[in-house]
């Protein structure tokens, strides 16, 4: 796409515009000619001032035009100071210094192409055209045959006579106009031009040839202009060309133009080798935090959930900060938030790690204590100073009781539903990766349409405000937002996070946040039946006609086919390798779920049965009538557990 820099970035002081206008007579007076275009290539041949005539003011690099007058300081006699080729050739390092810095700013590609055309147009050059490889090779990586160049911006100024005789610089509406791709041929003479490395004038036979496969064959160069072509090469190859353009009523390029074009090309080149690295950096950052995070949360029965996470900052998107929710049998959920110390990829791989490793130990329903602790084993393992932050809580919504467990991280915020919010005292603990100390779990109430709040400390930490400052502030915050919603109503999870987010400042992103909201939905006791069952022969058959009863009673009678079907069929492989009674519970909600457990350990496999097997059968039952079945190994023995839909769902 083709861009016209609109800023007064270019636009003459009012003195400078004034002298420039006064020069003409000037020069008149003194017997001097006004500028003559000269040949390209080299510079128009000034005449010979007279005795008395001061000399023309001094102009930017690449000869007298219209931008960058400058006033020279005068001795107390009055007369001038200074050879003339002198200042010039002090104006051209200092344009040079000051385009390379501008070029160094950029950070991203488009930065870096943007400064090149903003440092020399108009200043060096009237037009510019940068052209990139397509696609840009990273590194070390080998480029992607064929070698395509692509237009990435082109910048025009003209000079337009506004409110009298007052000279402005506004975008030229009509570039020179070019091919947006090109593709190099091997041989060829931009080929030739780009292997040498180094600018040309745009009057040398090799170059007219190279300008033309470059624009176009229909896209001639206007006649007149003065051109030079620049190859851009960054570390290990060429990687694009810049066109610097003049219009004919300005002063031809001169051989030092060709040093300050390719000091020009160098840093640009550079640069943008950087942005692309960069660029690839933080891609690979990106994707990293983004496999460590979780896509989605799940939606346990008897709780809702929402999560927030933000990075410090655009340039230090990787963190250590991480949360996770984990469905647990017995309709429970775990609720965990972490923050390793740093960013950097080293933390984010840390924290993935981590994680990985409480998903696994929540998968063995340990408590929330002893998941710490082998959480805190595991960060030893992983090297030293491997330390973090982690709070563990495990919600039942049969119950309406949470446990939670803390390992050096700031405690949680209940949000009740009358609009009250609580710190919860919960002990405060040791980091992971301190080892050697003991982790407590403490139990809580968790009442129905509470809103239990876990952070990191980037939410509330920041070189403003210390640490307890933030819970208050963020205590004090959640209460005035669930005053907003009544006393009766609790308020919406996802607009309850962003308020929270609000209520950072513009120095509070020191560090990433995490964020994970928990509602309290609960499950009634009505809607729940527990039983144990002896692990007897009979068991099958009596949990058949409880089920039964529970069923009547919730006027689900259309289920109870197909529930004593795939009970009898669970209960039966239960009772067949239990030593102790066998629990059963149904539990109605959205969905009917019934739940199996027994002291075995080994978790049952379907199979394909053969025609003349006695059994087998049971599970290919299972999955076939219910809507959802597993089974899950406990600390203790194992829970297998089935959904099917009601008319409810």
């Amino acid at each position: 796409m083709t861009e016209h820099p609109t800023s007064h970035e270019g636009r003459q002081p009012l003195a400078a515009r004034s002298q420039e206008r006064a020069r003409p007579r000037q020069e008149a007076a003194a017997g001097l000619p006004s500028d003559v275009p000269g040949k390209a290539g080299g510079p128009a041949a000034p005449a010979a001032p007279g005795p008395d005539a001061p000399p023309p003011p001094p102009t930017a690099p690449g000869g007298p035009g219209v931008m960058a007058v400058a006033v020279t300081p005068q001795h107390p006699g009055g007369s001038r100071s200074g050879d003339p080729v002198a200042r010039r050739e002090g104006e051209r390092l200092r344009f040079v210094g000051a385009a390379t810095r501008r070029i160094a700013r950029g950070i991203d590609l488009d930065e870096i192409v943007l400064g090149l055309c903003r440092a020399t147009v108009p200043t060096f050059s009237d037009e510019i055209l940068v052209y990139l490889r397509d696609p840009l090779p990273v590194g070390d990586e080998r480029p992607v045959a064929p070698f395509v160049l692509r237009l990435r911006r082109t910048d025009r100024l003209r000079l337009s006579d506004l409110e009298g005789e007052e000279l402005v610089l506004v975008p030229d509406p009509d570039p020179t106009p070019a091919a947006e791709l090109c593709e190099v041929r091997s041989g060829g003479a931009l080929a030739e031009v780009l292997r040498g490395v180094r600018p040309v004038f745009g009057d040398s036979a090799a170059a007219k040839t190279a300008l033309a496969e470059l624009l176009g064959p229909e896209h001639p160069l206007p006649g007149g202009l003065r051109a030079v072509l620049a190859p851009l090469r960054g570390r290990r190859r060429v990687i694009g060309a810049a066109v610097f353009l003049r219009r004919p009523e300005r002063a031809g390029f001169e051989p030092n133009d060709l040093l300050v074009a390719a000091q020009l090309a160098t840093h640009t080149a550079l640069g943008i080798d950087k942005a692309v690295l960069y660029g690839r950096e933080a891609y690979i950052a990106d994707e990293l935090q983004r496999t460590m995070l979780p896509d989605s949360l799940p939606q346990p029965t008897g709780v809702k959930l929402a999560s927030r996470y933000l990075p410090a900052a655009e340039t230090a998107r990787v963190g250590g900060d991480w949360y996770d929710a984990i469905p647990l049998p017995g309709s429970r959920v775990a609720l965990v938030v972490g923050d390793v110390m740093g960013h950097s990829m080293t933390s984010a791989a840390i924290m993935g790690q981590l994680r990985t490793t409480a998903q696994t130990l929540a998968g063995l329903d340990l408590p929330p204590q002893e998941v710490l602790h082998h959480l805190d084993e595991q960060a030893q393992r992983l090297g030293e100073n491997r330390m973090a932050t982690c709070m563990y809580a495990v919600y039942d919504p049969v119950s309406h009781r949470i446990t939670v467990a803390n390992a050096g991280h700031p405690p949680p915020i209940l949000l009740h539903l009358g609009g009250r919010a609580e710190v919860l005292r919960v002990p405060p603990g040791a980091p992971i990766g301190v080892g050697g100390v003991d982790f407590e779990a403490v139990e809580l109430d968790a009442p129905a349409g509470a809103t239990l709040l876990l952070y990191t400390d980037g939410l509330v930490e920041s070189r403003l405000r210390d640490v307890w400052t933030g819970i208050e502030q963020l205590r004090e915050r959640l209460a005035a937002t669930a005053q907003l919603t009544g006393p009766d109503h609790s308020p919406p999870l996802e607009a309850l996070c962003d308020d929270v987010l609000d209520m950072l400042g513009p120095g509070d992103r020191d560090d990433d946040i995490a964020l994970l909201a928990a509602r309290f939905d609960g499950i009634a006791p009505s809607d729940v039946a527990y039983w144990f069952l002896e692990p007897e022969d009979a068991a099958p058959g009596r949990a058949r006609r409880l089920a039964r009863r529970a069923l009547a009673r919730w006027d689900l009678e259309e289920l109870t086919d197909s529930v004593e079907l795939l009970i009898s069929e669970v209960v039966t492989n239960a009772v067949r390798y239990a030593e102790r009674p066998v629990t059963l519970r149904l539990l109605r909600t959205d969905v009917l779920r019934c739940e199996v457990g027994d002291d075995s350990p080994q978790l049952p496999r379907q199979r394909r049965a053969r025609d003349t097997d006695e059994g087998g059968r049971g599970l290919f039952l299972v999955n076939r009538l219910a809507r959802r079945w597993g089974a899950t190994r406990l600390s203790g023995g194992k829970v297998v557990w089935f959904e099917l839909a009601t008319t409810r769902s």
